[in-house]
Formats: C-alpha cells, structure tokens, sequence
C-alpha cells in the first residue's frame, strides 16, 4: 500500500488521466450539454454573469453556478468543448479525494481507498466526468452538505462543540451551493433524507435548534449573494418563472424523456456496473459493526439511495443523470463489500458470478456494436418504421474490428479477475475488476463517441458551423436544438423579429434564414412557398430563404 502522503497525489494524478485528456475530441451533444455552454458562452458575449439566458433571451430553468465555471474555463481556453466540459473534470478529481479523504475518516484508509476505486471503476459515475452537464458538481455539493449535517448529528449534544457549528456551517454552504448549482431540489433531497432518518430515529431530535438556525442562515445568504441582486436588478421575474418551472419538471413529462416507474432502477444496475452488484449484496446482507457511528452513517446512505432513487422513479421526466446522486451511496455500499473481501481475505461470494455475468453480457455487447457498424444494413428491417433514424444509419461512419477491443478489455479483466479470485488472491482479483472497468470506459469513448456522434447529430452541426461569420438567421422547424446557437456563434440581434418563426418565415427578412429539420417534417417546409431546399443529409434537410 501507498503511504498516507502518497495516495492522495496518485488519485489526482489519475483521475487527471482519465478525466481530461480527449475532453474536446467530439462535439458538444444536445440538449444538456449544448445548452448550459451555449449560456455561458453568451454571458461572454453580453458580459452580464447575473442571468442567465438561452439565445439572448431569459433562461428560467437554471441558476447560474455551473454556467459560472463553464464561463471561466472558456474565457481561458476559449469557446469549444474542451472549455465547456473541463469544470466536471475538475469536479472528478475533486470527488475521488472527497471520497478517499471521508472514506478514510470513517473507516480507514483501505476503505477511503476502495470506495475510490469503486467510484472511479464503475460506468456512469466515471463517464459523467467526461461530459458538460450540472449534475457531477450538483451531486458534489449535496453529498458533502449531507456528510456536513451527518457530522452535525454526530457532534452536536451537550456539552456543545465548535466542530459541530463549524459543520453547520459547511452544511448550510454547500447545500446553497447546491441550490445555486441547479436549484431548490438541492435542499428538497437533502430535506427528505434528514426527515426519513429522523422518522427512523424514533423522530427524537437530531441536532439543536442552533445549529439548524446557523445552517440556515449560511444557506440563505449563499443563495442570497446572488438571487438578491438578480432580484435587485431586475424584479421576480426570473424567480418566479423559475419556481413554475421546476414544479412543471416535477409533475410532467418532458417530450421523448419519459418511461416506466422501474427506469432509474435498471439504469442503476447496468450503468453503475460493477459496483452495482456488490452494493446489492451489502443491502442483502448489511455489514455490522460494534462502532455506533459507522452503522449510522451506514444507516444514512442507505436512506439517501432509497430516497432518491423512489423521488426520481416518481417524477414523470425520465433521463438518465436524475439519479445520479446514487452514485455516492451505491458506491459507499459497495465499498462495504469490497472492504470486507479485502481485510478478511474471504471469498466474493454469489457477487463472484453476478458480476460476470453481468459483465459479459456488457462487454459482449459492446463487441458487437462494430460488427453492425459495419453491416449497417442489418438494421434497417428493425428501423423501417423510423425514417430519421433510418437516414441517420446512412452517414458515412467506419467501423473497423478493432472497436471491439473496448469489449475485449472489460471482457479480459473479468476473466483474469475470475482467475485470480480462483486462486485465493482475492485482493488482485478486485483491482483486476475495478480497473479494468475504469480503462474500458475510458476505451468505449474512445473508440465509440465520434461514431456515435457522426450518425446522431454531425450532419447538423456540419451545416451550422459552415454558418458562422455569415450575416444570416439559422433556425430549426419540428425538433428542439441548441446546437444552432453554440456552433454558429450567433450574436446578440437588435431586431426582436428575429425570435418570431413566422417572420422569419414569411416576414420582409433583411439577410438570409436558413432553416434545419428532420426528413419527417420535410414536406411541411418544402410547402412554404418562401424556403428552397439546399440538400439533406443523413436524416435532417436543410432550406434556405433568400432576403
């Protein structure tokens, strides 16, 4: 093992390699993440950081903290993808030190060094760090108000503490931060979590009036630094549509982002693999200790996965990073199990073939995507009753057999992680699994993301891009896009028409609108007298309208 001065430098350093390198390879995907850089790349362009907006108008839907950050790496690096996804590989690295560092606190370093692990070797917690959307620093934020308020609860009875008003302190600021970051949700989970322990607990109180207060208080004037001048500024407007908005978000369905109430629980299984499965043992069979704070905080994560994995099975809109924030405690669980395989030298347990299974099925899969890539036609029986994705498979993207090699990795860390496991060397047969699964992530990108971005979107983006510097309006009919915005560079328009489609359309336009949508709307454009079609391409056609 690495000395205590050591480890912690070993983990920044690879989670730099891992998180950084390739960062601005492919394009920015829609929405999330096209949006949030399109924002802040227009808080560059108007120089005001208060409000954010979406195509120079108000944008109600997130406070600004993200955008912040997105908005100090492009003033550096420049607009691009590098810029706009940097932030949450910053975030990456922070996390893996937050975990080993907590993780150690509570119960030693092998376990901060494993709940590490687990975190980095797991699918969607180690992508996310790759991509440009809110959710990895969001989900920073809550779990460390939340490991904040849990020292509270611990420290905070008579005789009264310093340390336990500190943590108020830090609860209250992180979890504005939280809010900042993405909004009232941010107290809403930590909210529900708190009040579930404390129903657990026999509803006797968990911490003093005082600390709640100071927490309070910090959290109010987190948030305040920026709401109150906003407010200041320029009236309720913005908060008040930003209320309605999240409420909007909460009881209904978003266009093509619903599905059925066991979503997140499938996404959970499959995309937090392998952890996933050694965490489902540790909820089988919890691990017990004669250590009173360790089984609480055992009992808190426990409630945090519970509690958000149900909220977000009961919100309408369906999409993957929602439940997110299970990472943190499915991880932690998992740590459990590993922790115990590691320290008592025992077995895995059913865990051993749950995992290869599991794992095989994954890697098969993966090995088979470049086989179809490259018989593409195989797919278009399945497809005939979609003719945009029909057209997407016509874009000129080459599959080679050595994508399969992604596959192969996960594939070949499992059976050596088999292998070692039956030989006794339990320990190696972890770290076979868990980082074999870190380099078959980074592998998959690699090999996958610009392949998956050329049938998905790159036509467009192609279009837009060939647009910037033109004196035009570039608009989209029948599909929602951002991508119009951030790769055509579009400026602030002093005509406020130019956000009317039916001016655009039909109205006296003093330069040339261009107008994108998906074969499937086609004939409806093509029956405006005023358009002309350019060309289509790969699923999307493309009009223009002369001044």
């Amino acid at each position: 093992m690495l000395s205590r001065r050591w480890l912690p430098w070993v983990i920044a350093i690879a989670g730099a390699l891992l998180f950084i390198p390739g960062l601005g390879a492919v394009n920015l995907f829609d929405w999330d993440e096209i949006n949030f850089a399109e924002i802040a790349r227009e808080m560059l362009v108007t120089g005001d950081l208060l409000r954010p907006r979406i195509d120079f108008l108000p944008f109600h839907e997130k406070p600004p903290l993200f955008i912040w950050l997105q908005a100090i790496a492009m003033s550096v690096f420049g607009v691009g993808e590098f810029a706009a996804r940097l932030p949450n590989a910053m975030c990456g690295i922070v996390t893996l030190l937050v975990l080993y560092r907590i993780g150690t606190g509570l119960r030693g370093r092998v376990f901060g060094a494993l709940w590490t692990l687990a975190y980095l070797g797991s699918i969607l917690p180690h992508l996310y760090f790759r991509s440009g959307i809110i959710d990895p620093w969001f989900n920073l934020f809550i779990f460390l108000g939340l490991n904040a308020f849990i020292r509270v609860v611990r420290e905070d009875h008579p005789p009264a503490t310093r340390s336990a008003t500190g943590h108020a302190v830090l609860a209250g600021s992180y979890i504005g931060l939280a809010v900042l970051t993405k909004g009232p949700v941010g107290l809403l989970i930590p909210g529900i979590v708190a009040m579930v322990f404390w129903s657990m607990n026999g509803w006797r109180p968990l911490v003093r009036w005082r600390s709640l207060l100071v927490a309070g208080a910090v959290l109010l004037i987190t948030v305040g630094t920026w709401a109150v001048v906003d407010l200041v500024r320029n009236g309720p407007e913005f908060m008040i549509a930003f209320f309605w908005r999240q409420v909007a978000m909460l009881t209904t369905e978003d266009a093509g982002h619903g599905g059925f109430f066991g979503y997140h629980f499938v996404v959970l299984l499959i995309g937090c693999f392998p952890s996933s499965l050694f965490a489902v043992q540790e909820l089988r069979k919890p691990t017990r200790t004669e250590a009173p704070a360790r089984n609480a905080h055992r009992r808190w994560m426990v409630v945090l996965f519970w509690v958000v994995l149900i909220l977000f099975s009961l919100v309408k809109t369906k999409i993957v990073h929602y439940s997110s924030l299970c990472y943190f405690p499915l991880t932690y669980l998992a740590a459990l199990q590993l922790e115990r395989i590691w320290t008592s030298k025992v077995p895995f347990g059913w865990s051993r073939y749950a995992v290869g299974v599991v794992g095989a099925m994954i890697a098969l899969i993966v090995m088979a995507v470049p086989i179809v890539g490259m018989h593409i036609e195989w797919l278009h029986p399945l497809l005939a009753q979609d003719p945009f994705a029909q057209a997407n498979m016509e874009a000129d993207v080459h599959w080679s057999a050595a994508a399969c090699l992604a596959g192969a990795l996960l594939l070949s860390a499992l059976v050596l992680g088999h292998v070692l496991h039956a030989r006794g060397r339990y320990r190696s047969s972890v770290l076979a699994i868990f980082l074999g699964g870190a380099f078959f992530v980074t592998a998959t990108l690699y090999f996958f993301i610009n392949r998956i971005e050329g049938y998905s979107q790159h036509a467009a983006i192609e279009f837009f891009e060939a647009r910037q510097g033109e004196r035009c309006y570039v608009i989209t009919k029948g599909y929602k896009s951002y991508a119009q915005l951030f790769y055509t560079r579009k400026g602030p328009v002093s005509d406020p028409r130019a956000h009317d489609e039916e001016w655009l359309l039909t109205g006296p336009v003093d330069r040339a609108v261009y107008v994108v949508c998906k074969i499937t709307t086609a004939p409806e454009l093509g029956a405006i007298p005023t358009l002309h079609e350019l060309y289509r391409k790969n699923g999307f056609v493309f009009y223009k309208r002369k001044p």
